[in-house]
């Protein structure tokens, strides 16, 4: 097998450059999906509100493949260990794609029969 190390010898390169990842992906991706939780709406999201729910839990799935791919490289684990979260990863993807296509379906339903769930404030 075929073993690529990065600077310092490092099989995962530098953990600073995947400390900065995770830190600008959880202030861009978290704060919406939690929001929309606690019963915030996005302007940009109003007409739509019958699918905010799993729309916003198939954000949460991509942030958690942001954490289970960052995490273990941070930690300089193993390639096996890595391969394995990537996979994990690629799980939280399908999740995440079920999840919004699952959204724009209800979504879609509710316009075309004109009954939108009221959002409380």
């Amino acid at each position: 097998m075929l073993v690529i190390t990065y600077e310092g010898g490092r099989l995962n390169g530098n953990p600073l450059y995947h400390w900065i990842a995770l830190a600008v992906s959880t202030a861009l991706m978290l704060p919406v999906p939690v929001g929309i939780l606690a019963g915030w709406t996005p302007p940009w999201l109003r007409k739509q509100q019958a699918g905010l729910r799993l729309h916003a839990y198939g954000l949460l799935c991509v942030y958690a493949v942001m954490l289970v791919n960052g995490i273990p490289r941070i930690a300089d684990a193993s390639s096996g260990t890595v391969l394995a979260c990537m996979s994990v990863g690629i799980g939280f993807f399908a999740a995440a794609s079920v999840l919004f296509m699952l959204s724009a379906r209800k979504d879609s339903r509710a316009q075309r029969t004109g009954a939108v769930e009221p959002r409380e404030s």
